[in-house]
């Protein structure tokens, strides 16, 4: 069995900057910083088979390469309720067409459609009982964050595999856009 997901990883330079915001937030468990991407559809345990179908679904697609900003960091929940910290991504009609191609490859694969709207981010870290105020003034110190532009030229199939404390993201095949 594999674990997959499609993403687009993130410039060296720009997954530095991000790096750097990962601190200051007790409870927060950070991602490494070559793990930091933004995720297209998260696909889940497939059978080899399925991750060849997958990839020939995806090898299909075709979409212009664009240019991406990362601008603000949020949280999925908030307060004591808070799961996660992420970087936003500024809206982009580009990203939102590949997404959507994304997931109509990954339907037509076999796989159920993904329930949630598409809300493109980064993740920065899982959390664990973060604590209200550290949390609200991480939130306000890091509002001015901002990195790129910068181009996206592929996406790419990855597989999650457990590591150390944290899963380690393989890059499987890449995906050009034209």
């Amino acid at each position: 069995m594999l674990r997959l997901f499609v993403g687009l990883g993130l410039p060296d330079g720009v997954a530095a900057r991000l790096s750097i915001l990962c601190a200051g937030v007790p409870g927060a468990s950070w991602v490494e910083p070559a793990n930091l991407h933004l995720t297209l559809r998260f696909i889940g345990e497939v059978e080899e088979h399925e991750a060849e179908e997958i990839d020939g679904l995806l090898a299909g697609i075709t979409a212009p390469a664009f240019s991406l900003t990362l601008a603000g960091v949020n949280t999925f929940g908030e307060g004591a309720k808070a799961r996660a910290v992420w970087a936003a991504v500024q809206p982009s009609a580009a990203l939102s067409h590949l997404q959507a191609k994304v997931e109509s490859a990954v339907v037509r694969a076999g796989r159920p459609a993904e329930g949630r709207k598409f809300t493109p981010h980064v993740t920065l870290a899982r959390l664990h009982k973060p604590q209200p105020p550290r949390l609200a003034a991480f939130l306000e110190g890091n509002a001015p964050f901002q990195a790129g532009p910068f181009r996206i030229e592929h996406f790419t199939l990855f597989e999650s595999r457990p590591g150390k404390g944290s899963p380690v993201y393989i890059p499987l095949v890449d995906y050009s856009l034209n």
